[in-house]
This record gives C-alpha cells, structure tokens and sequence, in this order.
C-alpha cells in the first residue's frame, strides 16, 4: 500500500534577524558571501576590507591597502584568495591567510565599481566607471590586463561571470552577455541604467535592476521578458538584487529601508522585510542555505529562516545536590 506524499512545504524565507555586525568601517558599500556560505567580505567606506565568520559574526582579519573606498569583492574558490576593487582606480588580489597585498592592479580610468573571480581563480574581471571590464591573469606578473572588453558606452555598474559566459550591466541601459569562448556578444536594451545583473542558479535567465525601480528575468538565449518585479524604490544608488539558492525567490535592495522578496513565478511580494530606516546598500544569499546578508550604513545583518536556538546561560553558580 502507498503511502500518502507530504505536500511540498513553501520555500522558506529568511525573515529572522539571527545577528547584526558592527563592522566599524565607515559605510559598508558591499556585502558578499564567501563560496560556501561560512565567511562573509564586507567592504568599507574607510578604504577597508574585512572577513568575518557567519555563525558567529566575529572579525577574522582586515585587510588595508586601497587608497580610497572599497566597492566590492570575490573570495576564490578554494579561500585562499581574495580581490577587491575602489574608488582609488584599482584591483587588489590579497592572501587571506596572511592579509598581504599579493597583486595591485591598476589600468582602469576611473572607480572600480565590480570584480569578481572566474571559476578557477585564473582571473579577475573588474568593471569601471570608465565603461571597461578588464580580465587580469591571477598567475602572470605582467601588469597588463589580458582582455578589455569596451563595447559600454557608459560606466559598468556590476558583473557577474559564470564558466564561459560573463554578464555586465551598464548605466547606459543595456545587459550585456559575452561567450568568451565563441568570442560573441549578445545585448539586451533594458533602457533604464542598470544597478545589478546576475545568472539564474541554473543558468537559464537573468536578472538586472535598475534606475526606474523595477527588477527584470530575461530568458538567456532569446531575451524574452519572464517576469518583472516592481515595489520596492531605486531612483539614485546603485543597489544589489540576487536570486534565492533555489531559484524560487527574487530579493532586490530598495533605498525605503527594506529588502523586497518577491516569488519568482508569480511575480507576488512574499516578504518586504524591514532591515531599517536608511538605504539596504548591498545584499547576498547564501549559495545554498536560506540565509541572506544585508548591508545599511556600517552594519550587517545576517537574516535566516529560523530564529536562532538561544544559547544556555552560562551559570558557574554550583548546583545544590538534595539529600
């Protein structure tokens, strides 16, 4: 005899602030979840990039070497390398263990606004405000970049690189999506400037914010519109949207305070989450957990499905033993 199947429970959301970091480095301009989830970079309007444990929000180094403020960064996949990039025009590669400054990278004309590893760590991909994305090789000591890619006609607000495919999002409007290997370029106009881009889990869609306040799935390979998300408020800061680990949710920063959820499929608001009362600067979703990162003036939170267990009271009081 079969037994009845449990229905599918809804994906849960992370709606429970599990803990808030004072990460004591002026604004933090961007969050970013390491590759497993464990670590969390955040980087620091005091030039500052800093690593910290998830589970228990504690400070594990600082790494100091940008001449202005740090705008983003990459873990590799292994964790043994970090890249940030900033305001001061350049590309840092560090050594996590040691803090050190491995490579100092510069070429760009202007801010660097986005860097990101490609899968092996064999290269940096850094976007500027000089509508460049430049491709460093983490191995040569040549000091120039291997690639330019200078099809923008405005300043690159975010990239996203994902085995041979490489998405950027640019201010004049369009999401652009190179195969490297095949050497073609494939736009879609979005026709507003664009915040933040990234790929689908499953790398079929992808997902760009921008300036009118609206968040956009596009089919891949045919640009078709799948869904477009709306609510939440981006009229002037470059804000960061994601994709849940499952694909199921779409999350986007808004400058009302809160992040906006929304189902992937139904287009519905599921969670506006209250994460202040000034701009949610920055976001990442844990790359398999339903845990979310948050960024708003110098703090992080980190947010998760279920309300932490509370720790036992520490009592060192001695126990009366009865008879």
């Amino acid at each position: 005899m079969a037994f009845p199947q449990p229905k599918p429970q809804p994906p849960q959301l992370p709606q429970h602030l599990l803990r808030t970091i004072n990460c004591q480095q002026g604004a933090v301009r961007a969050v970013r979840f390491n590759v497993d989830g464990n670590y969390l970079l955040s980087c620091g309007s005091d030039k500052s990039l800093k690593l910290w444990s998830v589970g228990r929000g504690t400070l594990l180094k600082t790494y100091s070497g940008h001449g202005y403020e740090v705008l983003d960064a990459d873990s590799s996949y292994d964790n043994s390398q970090l890249c940030s990039c900033s305001s001061d025009k350049t590309v840092i590669l560090w050594d996590v263990a040691t803090g050190q400054v491995t490579r100092k990278l510069r070429g760009h004309a202007g801010k660097v606004n986005c860097v990101q590893f490609n899968e092996e760590a064999t290269v940096i991909l850094s976007g500027s405000i000089d509508g460049t994305v430049r491709c460093w090789d983490t191995k040569s000591r040549r000091n120039e970049p291997i690639q330019v890619l200078d099809e923008a006609r405005d300043s690159i607000s975010s990239l996203k690189v994902s085995q041979h495919e490489l998405l950027t999002g640019s201010v004049d409007g369009r999401v652009r999506r190179y195969d490297l290997r095949m050497g073609q370029l494939h736009v879609d106009l979005i026709s507003s400037p664009i915040t933040c881009v990234c790929f689908s889990q499953d790398g079929q869609c992808t997902l760009s914010s921008s300036l009118d306040s609206k968040v956009r799935l596009l089919d891949k390979s045919t640009g078709e519109m799948l869904g477009e998300y709306t609510g939440h408020k981006m009229k002037g800061y470059k804000l960061d949207c994601c994709l849940s680990s499952k694909d199921t949710h779409v999350l986007s920063c808004s400058e009302d305070g809160h992040v906006y959820c929304w189902d992937l499929v139904e287009g519905s608001l599921s969670l506006k989450l209250p994460v202040g009362k000034a701009v949610v600067q920055s976001l990442s979703f844990h790359p398999t957990e339903t845990c979310l990162l948050t960024a708003m003036e110098g703090h992080v939170q980190v947010w998760g499905a279920q309300p932490e267990e509370p720790q036992e009271p520490q009592d060192d009081t001695p126990v009366s033993q009865s008879g």
